[in-house]
């Protein structure tokens, strides 16, 4: 983790639950993390978890506005010389149906911010942390929090147009890699695929209460593995489920 003591790691949804163990722990291995949340003073109650050398600085900012989007990275580069590394963690999950053929029916907004928030975030924060690095000619690394339901179906219709997004990004990091390579360009991507994670996200009511769960800190321990690879190696895909996991 040498190479990145002291670089600038910005980290979306990092007021609470994986983004907030990301923030910690990416501060702890050293690095300057800014975390973007729509409530920023929660990611100022970070930095009292700090033991390591680095720093966390907190930045009001939703993923799912453009131009939020971009004023946040200019602001990282007027302040911190610009992106190094970017987490993609912000995420949004509402339990219900697309149709209206059962009950529990979700509202046009939910559906929307879960595409919004789960797939047009990404893009576009990746998007401008690139234009950052390859302006500084800084082989950086761009870390998409997936989800193993980017890879399967999940049996459980009311998971709806969740799965649908985290597909996307699974593509959307294929074709960034792809993008990469045919440019000769060393920025490393990567995909973490979490099984179901202790978070807010999830709807216990929805899955059980009694289903093996991973925890937010395994998650960004999963992060810090894959920046401390040698710069010539990139792991694209990383799944992670927790021991007793049932597996699709």
């Amino acid at each position: 983790m040498e190479r990145w003591a002291n670089k600038t790691a910005v980290v979306t949804g990092a007021s609470a639950g994986i983004g907030a163990a990301i923030c910690v722990g990416l501060a702890n291995a050293g690095l300057r993390v800014v975390g973007l949340a729509r409530r920023a003073e929660l990611v100022d109650n970070l930095k009292a978890d700090v033991r390591g050398s680095g720093s966390i600085h907190s930045r009001k900012c939703d993923v799912s506005n453009v131009d939020e989007i971009k004023t946040t990275f200019k602001w990282v580069e007027d302040n911190f010389d610009g992106t190094d590394v970017l987490i993609n963690n912000a995420g949004v999950g509402y339990p219900g149906h697309i149709t209206d053929l059962g009950k529990g029916k979700l509202s046009d907004e939910q559906i929307l911010a879960t595409i919004d928030i789960n797939l047009k975030g990404v893009v576009m924060c990746t998007r401008y942390a690139i234009a950052s690095m390859k302006k500084r000619n800084f082989d950086g690394h761009v870390v998409n929090i997936n989800s193993i339901a980017g890879h399967y179906i999940p049996f459980n219709s009311s998971f709806n147009v969740y799965p649908c997004t985290k597909h996307a990004v699974t593509a959307f990091t294929s074709s960034l890699l792809q993008e990469l390579a045919d440019f000769k360009n060393k920025i490393r991507i990567t995909s973490i695929s979490p099984g179901l994670v202790n978070t807010k996200i999830v709807d216990k009511n929805v899955i059980g209460a009694e289903v093996p769960m991973l925890q937010p800190t395994d998650i960004a321990d999963a992060v810090l593995y894959v920046l401390s690879t040698p710069p010539n190696v990139n792991i694209s895909e990383l799944t992670i489920g927790s021991v007793a996991e049932k597996k699709m």
